[in-house]
């Protein structure tokens, strides 16, 4: 990769032909590609004939075929806490309409009315209804980004060979595993290395992707990481221009290393298939890229005293002699005199820069005014990022297992076993500062007819930063701690009782 060049400089320009520009290593990236991958004519011609037809002025209103912007596919810039604050700051960034930080330094928020899913016990789980689909783990849910927004993964590599893959049955399953997210804000990352001629589906299936996941889906999608690119991307890309708005293109990033993530994931909590590790290791030794991600290292370092961010509950009590972290008490306290009737509110997203500010600011024991940012999301994305971050779940990675058991209860067993957790196997620091935070949430549902959260979007917004286990998270465990967060909103006077 180029040193410190600028993304409209690394951008792989391909045109309809496969020429490439090459990148600056001995070896171009795409050579890496799968040697079997080939394109079906039919599908070739299918989407030369769709480009004629104005899809996205249909679904999201707005087409632009005279603009200028490069559809190339900006790479991720290196140096992402430089360009954050020279964005907030009012100068130019290369993340400008990138699909993360808007010119002001924002990263979008769309709100409405409703958000989520109900969960519902008596509706079949996603991963049950759909096994056929869902036992090859293709599409997958890790948590919250940097910024809070959902993650899907979709990884091609563990796309069975196509004569064993309904794919109207993939399609279906898709939606219905974003279904709960699409309301709020969320990110997609696509493995694309392993998609071979064996299984790669046809491009009329992929016109079809594109025409059912419509404004409901692009609206709150903020971003869209290509992980290890190839020509057949590119030239996708290029076949599908004319079917896609500027806003839409805008979202998309290419990302040629694993490392790269790293500027905006919990990379540490993706469970990236062995497959693509392997590939990127050997691109890695080939190319041999710099590896400038010291910032995000230090972020992370628990040497420094007063962190809060990416330690224990332990350490923060040891280091601040308080049970409650200050990070906690102060968003909490904020949130609860300030952010009681914002509609979406731990729905939404924040801007960036601030957010990297104040994690800095709380690492090295600052008490910070929230009132000064106005804008109660900060608030709420700190807590949120706070508890995602945490070397261990609030609720414990022992406590996995024993939750995910509940499901199929009744609600009284449910009741009576998640109480004696909560009392005998959940340590007692841990028990206080949860009860602190539902307590908050419990009152944030309270003005639910003004802020939109009812303890049904609460859990889908917060259950996963409360649980988690090693390693991946599978779609099915993803709706139980849903429910069991749900559960610790509707009965908190049974499940947190006032103590003598």
């Amino acid at each position: 990769m180029a040193e410190n060049l600028r993304p409209s400089e690394l951008e792989f320009q391909e045109s309809f032909d496969g020429d490439i520009l090459e990148n600056t290593g001995d070896t171009p990236i795409s050579d890496f590609q799968d040697p079997e991958l080939e394109f079906d004519e039919g599908g070739l011609e299918l989407a030369a004939k769709e480009a004629e037809l104005d899809i996205e002025a249909e679904l999201e209103g707005e087409i632009n075929h005279n603009s200028d912007i490069s559809y190339g596919g900006p790479v991720l810039n290196w140096d992402i806490g430089e360009e954050l604050t020279r964005n907030s700051a009012g100068g130019s960034s290369p993340f400008r309409g990138g699909g993360s930080i808007t010119p002001d330094g924002l990263i979008e928020e769309d709100y409405e009315e409703e958000i989520g899913r109900p969960i519902d016990e008596e509706e079949p789980p996603v991963d049950e209804e759909y096994h056929d689909v869902a036992r090859h783990g293709i599409i997958e849910v890790a948590g919250d980004d940097l910024y809070g927004r959902k993650i899907i993964i979709f990884s091609a590599c563990k796309l069975p060979p196509k004569s064993d893959l309904d794919h109207g049955r993939l399609l279906e399953f898709m939606k219905r595993t974003v279904d709960p997210y699409v309301e709020m804000d969320y990110v997609i990352v696509y493995f694309h290395h392993g998609l071979t001629s064996r299984n790669k589906p046809r491009l009329s299936w992929m016109v079809q992707v594109y025409r059912e996941l419509d404004r409901k889906y692009k609206k709150n999608l903020k971003a869209l990481y290509i992980v290890h690119p190839s020509n057949f991307i590119k030239i996708l890309w290029n076949i599908f221009k004319p079917l896609i708005s500027a806003k839409f293109g805008k979202k998309l990033m290419y990302v040629n290393y694993l490392h790269e993530l790293k500027a905006h994931l919990h990379f540490d909590q993706l469970k990236v298939p062995p497959l693509v590790l392997k590939h990127d290791a050997n691109i890695v030794s080939t190319q041999k890229p710099a590896y400038p991600y010291t910032g995000e290292v230090q972020r992370n370092n628990s040497s420094l005293k007063t962190q809060q961010f990416g330690v224990t509950l332990d350490m923060i009590k040891t280091n601040y002699n308080q049970v409650i972290p200050p990070a906690v008490q102060q968003t909490v306290e904020f949130l609860r005199g300030n952010a009681l009737d914002s509609e979406g509110i731990f729905r939404r997203s924040a801007n960036a820069a601030i957010l990297k500010q104040v994690q800095q600011r709380l690492n090295h024991g600052e008490i910070v005014n929230f009132e000064e940012f106005n804008d109660v999301t900060i608030a709420a994305v700190t807590l949120k990022t706070f508890l995602r971050e945490l070397k261990e779940p609030i609720l414990t990675f022992e406590l996995y297992e024993p939750i995910v058991r509940l499901h199929g209860q009744d609600k009284d067993r449910k009741l009576q076993e998640a109480r004696r957790m909560l009392r005998e196997e959940l340590p007692e620091d841990n028990r206080i500062v949860l009860k602190y935070i539902v307590d908050l949430l419990v009152e944030v549902a309270a003005h639910s007819d003004k802020n939109k959260m009812t303890c049904t979007n609460l859990a889908i917004c917060l259950g996963p930063n409360l649980i988690w286990p090693r390693g991946q998270v599978s779609l099915l465990a993803l709706g139980h701690f849903n429910t069991f967060t749900l559960l610790l909103l509707e009965n908190f006077d049974t499940l947190f009782p006032q103590e003598s």
